[in-house]
């Protein structure tokens, strides 16, 4: 599975997605602009030592994301503008699973673009979104669990 972050802004996020990435074979793709350096070390420290085990690539730009990883209409999308849940989506080995930044979630031109393929994970309606580490972790294992887990050490 591919985990892309449009334009993250938090290094202590990426990292603990980075983590959640190497403890799932996930690959992560950062799409430019960051904000952070990817040699930030609020960044390496969220990751741990577990950086060695992360397939990261740096996009400058969503089209470098898609000339990678093929057609986009085929990926999901996560917004807290979604009348669909996660957990209705049928994840794939291959997915692409897509999160916006932390302040603003998805560009609203992505999000109209492919809004048929955009998933929200449910959450009382006061409060405004969930952290984005947190986000990409419960949509990964549900995809693995959609595949019946998968197991690094197998």
């Amino acid at each position: 599975m591919h985990v892309v972050l449009v334009e993250p802004e938090i290094p202590p996020n990426t990292g603990n997605i980075a983590r959640t990435c190497a403890a799932t074979g996930t690959h992560l793709h950062l799409v430019e602009p960051l904000g952070f350096s990817v040699s930030d070390r609020y960044l390496k420290r969220a990751g741990v030592d577990y950086w060695d085990l992360v397939d990261m690539h740096v996009h400058p730009q969503w089209a470098s994301v898609t000339e990678m990883l093929g057609d986009p209409s085929q990926w999901y999308y996560f917004s807290s503008h979604s009348a669909k849940i996660y957990t209705e989506a049928h994840y794939q080995d291959a997915s692409v699973l897509v999160f916006g930044r932390e302040s603003t979630g998805l560009p609203s031109g992505l999000l109209a673009e492919y809004q048929k393929t955009a998933y929200a994970i449910p959450m009382d309606r006061r409060v405004r979104s969930l952290n984005l580490a947190n986000s990409v972790a419960i949509v990964v294992y549900e995809a693995l669990r959609q595949q019946n887990f998968w197991r690094g050490d197998e």
